[in-house]
């Protein structure tokens, strides 16, 4: 954690711009350049912002949201939509489509919900990863915490 007033104000108004962003690279990923895994990262990177200008423990207190158990949701939901296509006897992540687009994001059909659970998925694994190794003390040492002393070298 720094203690930037410059990092803590730019944090506070990234956070939904970041999160808006993640969620357009989201949307537009089917049809162009983006989609699950690119917002996730987007996504994850806002609240690891947040993680740097204010600790961990003020991050996990904005979005009390168990990670873990995101990414697990995220990767059920994505391969429960590949079941569809042999659920008709074709194969597996056949993609379905609706018939009419839906104004100001297109066609939604498989590969959309698939993306969803992969933009899920990158952001509970990412986060958490990001959150373990700020919580390590003898990684990211917090201000009043202790960190483990050193052992004496051993004499030559």
């Amino acid at each position: 954690m720094y203690d930037s007033i410059i990092l803590r104000t730019v944090a506070k108004i990234m956070l939904p711009l970041l999160l808006l962003l993640s969620l357009f690279m989201l949307v537009r990923g089917h049809n162009l350049p983006g989609g699950g895994f690119i917002g996730g990262l987007v996504g994850a990177s806002a609240v690891i912002l947040q993680v740097i200008a204010y600790g961990p423990a003020r991050a996990r207190a904005m979005m009390p949201i168990n990670f873990l158990n995101l990414a697990a949701f995220g990767v059920i939901f994505a391969v429960i939509w590949g079941f569809l296509g042999m659920a008709f006897g074709q194969a597996y992540m056949l993609p379905f489509w609706l018939k009419e687009p839906v104004p100001g994001i297109g066609k939604i059909g498989t590969p959309v919900l698939f993306d969803i659970g992969v933009y899920l998925t990158v952001i509970g694994v990412t986060t958490q990863l990001a959150l373990v190794i700020a919580e390590e003390p003898y990684l990211y040492p917090l201000k009043g915490r202790s960190v483990r002393p050193e052992s004496p070298a051993p004499e030559a």
